[in-house]
């Protein structure tokens, strides 16, 4: 059998230098049995300084055949002058759009050695792991009519909440299919006390659970209370289910309990393709970060823990993905920290190719 295959777009600032980071962890793998069959090409930025648009056609062929994208990031403030039609997150979003990427994960998961970083205090978000299931190409955000128009003597803002029953059931089958993975409990969030589009995601919600998915245990709650849940007693949550605005607010929220957007991963979802693999593009949270692109000062670990959710949920390599994340908590441990880490604890400030080698150091040591 071949290796699955994984295209790398490393993007704009600092993402090649936190991509540089994830190839060793790679490289590392690849040593040790587990090989992939790695491509890379150009997006953002980087793509249109190239070829004069952020997601070239041969690009997007690219990662249509690849089992699994791994994107960096993209924009950054020499782009601030394009037609919006081609500035760099025009390429990211082309390429959720044509692999329908559907179900958003982000995880929010609290490494004890950084407790202290949250917002919250230590007790209430030590040993946090949930994980937010977004639905993300429906809902007020593409939903039509939409648009300002002029009504009478003045102008009125327009965008319609709307979805149907088979995209509420593929994300909710998405959200199932992980707590499978997980502690086997979802809660579902949206505001059917107000809205009718909330009603339907209930019920289709229950449905699905209740005719597919009955080892599943299966909560609601209206997402207004979901947000201060999740600040109030977060660790009451395993996964949750939530629709395209709701997710977009609750996963914001949620990853302040974490400390630091240089841990965060994400993953979005699609549906299985020829390959039998889903349709699935990683990438971490933290954006370019222009500021500090090229002085060694970026966090890699979101980019490591993007790699690990690969592992784990598009080449269902579990023990590998563990692995992973259990070499990131001993560097964090051993009190190793980027820039962004550094705080009242203290800790030994290294580079962003240091902690990747202090990242690989230990998945030898734990090997």
């Amino acid at each position: 059998m071949s290796n699955p295959s994984l295209l790398i777009l490393a993007g704009d600032g600092i993402g090649p230098e936190v991509m540089a980071e994830v190839r060793k962890v790679i490289a590392w793998f690849d040593a040790h049995g587990t090989s992939f069959d790695v491509t890379e090409d150009l997006v953002g930025g980087a793509a249109y300084d190239v070829h004069g648009t952020p997601l070239a056609d041969e690009t997007l062929a690219k990662a249509l055949a690849a089992d699994a994208v791994l994107l960096g990031a993209v924009g950054g403030p020499k782009y601030d002058v394009l037609d919006f039609s081609v500035k760099p997150e025009r390429g990211l979003l082309k390429l959720r759009k044509e692999l329908d990427l559907y179900a958003n994960l982000r995880p929010a998961q609290c490494f004890d050695a950084l407790a202290d970083f949250s917002s919250l205090k230590r007790e209430v978000v030590a040993g946090l792991d949930i994980m937010i299931v977004r639905e993300l190409t429906s809902g007020v955000y593409f939903g039509e009519p939409r648009g300002i128009f002029t009504e009478g003597n003045e102008r009125v803002g327009i965008n319609t909440h709307r979805y149907t029953e088979s995209e509420i059931a593929r994300a909710a089958r998405a959200a199932f299919d992980l707590a499978r993975q997980r502690g086997s409990r979802v809660c579902s969030m949206e505001k059917a006390n107000v809205m009718e589009a909330g009603i339907l995601w209930r019920e289709v919600a229950q449905k699905i659970r209740d005719e597919e998915y009955p080892d599943i245990t299966l909560s609601h709650m209206y997402a207004d209370n979901g947000a201060m849940q999740l600040v109030r007693a977060p660790k009451q949550f395993d996964v949750i289910l939530t629709d395209n605005l709701f997710g977009d607010i609750l996963s914001d929220a949620a990853a302040m309990l974490t400390g630091s957007l240089g841990m965060l991963p994400s993953a979005s979802l699609g549906a299985t393709g020829p390959n039998g693999y889903p349709r699935a593009m990683y990438e971490p949270v933290h954006g370019s970060a222009p500021d500090i692109a090229g002085q060694g000062k970026a966090n890699p670990i979101a980019c490591i823990l993007s790699f690990s959710m690969a592992l784990r949920y598009s080449f269902n390599l579990g023990d590998q993905a563990d692995k992973l994340e259990a070499a990131v908590e001993k560097v964090l441990a051993d009190g190793l920290r980027t820039a962004d880490l550094l705080g009242p604890a203290g800790g030994t400030a290294i580079s962003t190719s240091q902690m990747g080698d202090a990242i690989v150091a230990a998945l030898e040591s734990l090997h």
